[in-house]
């Protein structure tokens, strides 16, 4: 693994680090982070032994891959110099709905650049990452980029057309299912079951209903027609789900995620 330098210090590039560290990709010592004045590269490199630089310049010396993972609004105002230092080197993004164009815009002379979006479920090693590019990888730098994504879950490359799609999929994915866990919650309490009852009922359903769907790998609604019996329990509680359009909602949802996604990335 070569060394990587960790630009931004918030909880994907930490997430990034634990994972890279964990699957043995890199040792703490081939790991280098920057932060800004919050302390959060402090804790970083206190908990994880990776290297804390002191400046930009010595964050990036011997670096080969550079992560971006600070807030997207600071690149607009990334000092200049930056397109010098990064000169040669890997550029792997996190920065949301910055585009590709503005990436080389800011790092023109990096030997390539990828855009990424992992969600929150990265952070234990459970998430989804989709990334992109518009420039061909050499295959080192291919591997590089799935090792270093795949360390934090699954990861799939895409079209960068496809990245506010899947903003509003699986980046904001997690908030529907959280949202959906928390209204079964409030839905069994209403139903008589005391508070706590309910939310562990309604946690450990999707949690074992989401495993049952991963092991069997066939369709959802296979796995549904089987729990549901003509007339039953399930068939009748659907059919409350069918009447209030429950697909249209969701479909809803994500277009209006995907607009909003495009809406801040149109000039990005």
């Amino acid at each position: 693994m070569t060394h990587i330098a960790f630009l931004g210090t918030g909880n994907m590039a930490s997430a990034m680090v634990d994972g890279i560290l964990s699957q043995g990709l890199a040792s703490p010592g081939e790991l280098t982070c920057l932060g800004g004045s919050g302390g959060t590269a402090q804790a970083l490199a206190q908990r994880s032994g990776i290297v804390l630089a002191g400046s930009v310049d010595q964050l990036l010396a011997g670096a080969d891959t550079v992560v971006i993972a600070f807030k997207p609004h600071h690149l607009s105002g990334l000092d200049r110099r930056m397109a010098a230092s990064t000169e040669g080197k890997l550029i792997i993004s996190v920065l949301a709905g910055k585009r590709l164009q503005s990436l080389w815009q800011a790092f023109p002379h990096a030997r390539g650049i990828v855009r990424c979006m992992p969600n929150t479920p990265s952070r234990i090693g459970a998430g989804v990452s989709g990334w992109c590019t518009d420039r061909p990888l050499s295959p080192g730098d291919r591997s590089l980029t799935e090792k270093i994504l795949g360390a934090l879950g699954k990861a799939l490359e895409i079209p960068e057309g496809q990245m506010d799609a899947l903003t509003a999929v699986s980046g904001s994915g997690p908030a529907y299912v959280f949202e959906f866990i928390a209204a079964l919650r409030d839905a069994g309490s209403a139903a008589g079951l005391e508070p706590a009852i309910a939310e562990s009922l309604a946690l450990e359903t999707v949690l074992g209903a989401a495993k049952l769907l991963a092991h069997r790998q066939i369709a959802p609604e296979t796995l549904r027609d089987e729990v549901t019996s003509p007339n039953g329990v399930t068939f009748a509680a659907l059919n409350r789900l069918k009447a209030g359009d429950f697909r249209t909602l969701i479909r809803e949802t994500v277009a209006a995620g995907k607009a909003r996604a495009h809406e801040l990335s149109k000039d990005a």
